[in-house]
């Protein structure tokens, strides 16, 4: 039985994430920061951890980002979900007579053209299950939370709305972390973080070594670096699997070009 640590309480989306890819037989590890998700695993704490690292909605999470650099955990498999908000409440409430609504910002950013019509107080909370278990466990009556459907299944709560979402083309991909690397599959992808030197043409020069393998990038995203202000590093995804020679020796023209780079991991591309 893997041990999967996770952010958030039980309930959270995360864990929808952990049941997806590990099924519900999973030893569920929930953890308060993402930060404590990556540590739990980097202590054998937990066989695996399930962190969110980008919303179709929202765009990228960065602190996942930064965490992925600073720890030495290898991406072991993605898991796209479909994120679905419910509004739930104790029993026997009913949307009138709901007064004040607790969730995470981005949950209720997410469902805010339902909530606008509720004319109700809006308090932003620390996480969507989390707030789904304070109603619970205070009895809070005349208060309801956005969560996942799990999360009202947990903590025993009535879903008063179903479906709230403003866009149900909503989904979070996630990122299982490992100490294992994952083994090459029919259908790969790697993600890798480089630096560049402050000259110009320097991230043409990196992007064209892709080119010329014929390598599908997929994602290309800078953030800020810690070490020097005004500098950025690169996060990159692109088709296929180190395991094979073509992406080999593109990795190593690549070191010639970049001032640092680092593998995060190869791993299987997620498949509905």
């Amino acid at each position: 039985m893997s041990k999967v640590a996770f952010q958030g309480e039980r309930g959270a989306f995360s864990e929808d994430a952990v049941v997806k890819f590990f099924g519900e037989g999973a030893a569920f590890l929930p953890c308060a920061r993402l930060r404590d998700v990556f540590q739990t695993v980097l202590e054998d704490k937990a066989n695996f951890g399930v962190v969110p690292v980008e919303n179709s909605q929202a765009g990228s999470i960065n602190e996942t980002y930064d965490l992925l650099l600073e720890y030495p955990l290898n991406i072991f498999a993605e898991i796209i979900l479909r994120i679905s908000h419910c509004l739930m409440a104790l029993p026997g409430e009913s949307l009138g007579s709901i007064k004040t609504i607790y969730s995470h910002p981005q949950a209720l950013a997410q469902c805010e053209q339902f909530l606008r019509k509720l004319k109700v107080n809006i308090v932003p909370g620390y996480d969507t299950a989390g707030s789904a278990k304070m109603i619970s466990e205070g009895a809070l009556t005349g208060c309801a939370a956005v969560a996942s459907k799990r999360a009202a299944d947990i903590y025993g709560l009535q879903i008063l709305a179903p479906k709230i979402e403003n866009n149900r083309d909503n989904y979070t991909k996630f990122f299982a972390i490992s100490k294992q690397e994952s083994k090459l599959t029919r259908k790969s992808k790697t993600s890798l973080v480089f630096g560049t030197k402050n000259v110009p043409g320097a991230l043409y020069s990196v992007l064209g070594i892709f080119a010329t393998q014929n390598i599908n990038l997929t994602k290309l995203e800078s953030r800020p670096s810690k070490n020097k202000p005004w500098e950025y590093i690169f996060y990159v995804d692109f088709e296929g699997h180190l395991g094979s020679k073509v992406y080999r020796e593109a990795i190593e023209r690549l070191k010639q070009e970049a001032t640092f780079i680092k593998i995060l991991g190869s791993y299987p591309q997620w498949e509905q």
